[in-house]
């Protein structure tokens, strides 16, 4: 377009209009330098950031050429129309018109650079926002992307605390969300609560029956299925176990220490209490007594309990009262481990020769850590004084063998000191 406009202009006639469209080719190529050589500066509109490079330049250059251009085509158009309405005088009148326009037509270096200025403040004018009422198509919905609160997947509970005021609250009463995470499709459900109404009521709920503040934690770590129970079903069942003349103080202590008790049907819990009842031969008041002392009893699978009870019979030896008799004074002897059940008892009866009827009489030596009990007997067998007969002298119970602290041990059953106990136990 610049070289059409330098054509046009050399095509006009007469000494003068040359003489100004020359002038006119030197100040356009002075501005041209001027251009190049000048960088637009950072600025920042509407928060976003326009830098001065290539492509900036190149735009307002442009904007400036078309400007420039069309300003001086206009003065062309008007010389050749003065020229032809003149006649003869055209070159006295268009000399003094030059002279006349030429501020206007040819501005100075200041009045370009001002122009410069405000042409630069109105090219980088803040776009319009689209307004929240306009229509947009399918495709630019699909495009907008939308930051998520709450993020969309992770592998830990800990990324979502601060945005879920249900974690933030549970972290608050202590409960264990490492320990959580880990079970499947628990922390996608506890995500989904919502504190006032799912929580806030389970938990009003524990404080009604009796249960203490403290064991809150506890509860929901090992069981935050209880937060989704209906609270019909829960009281039905603190009912049902009330209806068994279990104490309210029985109940609260067992939902401490059973967080799964609540969880599961009145159908089931009283299936359960009969099992023990009719397999133990035990009454009404017994079962109660065992179940309160240990309710995970209800909880957990009764497939460990039969085949303890069947090693016990069986493998072990003992008569179906020894065994209820044991059960009564120890019933973790129902959950415990078969090998360590049958560990412990192969050393009592057959290393340490003590018969049934006294392990009947002494329970909770099968409760014991066998270690414990292997090295106690060795050293009372080292002095001399391993006696667990009751109708012999020196006797030792085994009560006091398995429970005794080591100091006891050593002062009042062993005779000896605490160091020769600590030096004997070197030599196993």
């Amino acid at each position: 377009m610049a070289s059409t406009c330098a054509q046009l202009c050399l095509r006009g006639t007469g000494p003068l209009y040359s003489k100004t469209v020359s002038s006119t080719w030197q100040y356009y190529t002075r501005v041209q330098q001027r251009i190049k050589v000048t960088r637009v500066p950072t600025k920042v509109i509407s928060g976003l950031s326009i830098r001065g490079n290539h492509t900036t330049a190149t735009t307002l250059t442009r904007l400036r050429w078309k400007q420039q251009i069309c300003f001086y085509s206009d003065s062309a158009a008007k010389y050749l129309t003065t020229e032809a309405k003149e006649g003869t005088n055209t070159q006295e009148l268009s000399r003094t018109n030059v002279g006349a326009h030429k501020a206007s037509l040819l501005p100075t270096r200041d009045a370009a650079l001002t122009t410069e200025n405000s042409h630069i403040s109105l090219d980088l004018d803040p776009v319009a926002q689209p307004s929240a009422l306009e229509e947009i198509s399918d495709e630019e919905a699909i495009s907008i992307s939308v930051p998520s609160a709450i993020p969309p997947a992770s592998t830990t509970l800990r990324d979502y605390v601060d945005k879920s005021e249900t974690l933030s609250k549970l972290v608050q009463l202590g409960v264990n969300l490492w320990k959580l995470e880990q079970r499947p499709n628990v922390g996608s459900m506890l995500l989904r609560l919502n504190f006032n109404t799912d929580v806030t009521p389970r938990l009003l709920f524990l404080k009604d029956i009796g249960v203490e503040d403290s064991r809150f934690s506890y509860i929901i770590s090992h069981n935050p299925f209880i937060l989704t129970e209906s609270l019909e079903n829960l009281q039905a069942r603190v009912n049902y176990l009330k209806s068994k003349n279990f104490s309210s103080e029985t109940v609260a202590s067992m939902v401490s220490r059973a967080p799964y008790l609540l969880n599961f049907s009145v159908n089931r819990l009283d299936n359960r209490l009969g099992f023990y009842q009719q397999q133990l031969s035990l009454s009404a008041n017994n079962t109660r007594n065992i179940v309160a002392r240990l309710p995970r009893l209800l909880c957990g699978s009764l497939e460990p309990v039969k085949e303890n009870l069947k090693v016990c019979e069986i493998e072990l030896g003992f008569k179906r009262n020894e065994i209820q008799n044991i059960v009564l004074a120890v019933p973790k002897l129902l959950t415990a481990n078969k090998r360590k059940l049958t560990e412990i008892f192969d050393f009592i009866h057959n290393t340490m020769k003590v018969p049934h009827h006294l392990i009947t009489k002494f329970p909770q030596v099968l409760n014991s850590k066998y270690l414990r009990l292997r090295e106690r007997h060795l050293f009372l067998e080292y002095l001399g004084k391993a006696q667990y007969d009751p109708t012999l002298p020196s006797y030792i119970s085994l009560d006091r063998l398995a429970s005794l602290p080591d100091e006891t041990f050593c002062t009042e059953l062993a005779l000896a000191t605490l160091e020769d106990f600590y030096l004997f136990q070197k030599t196993l």
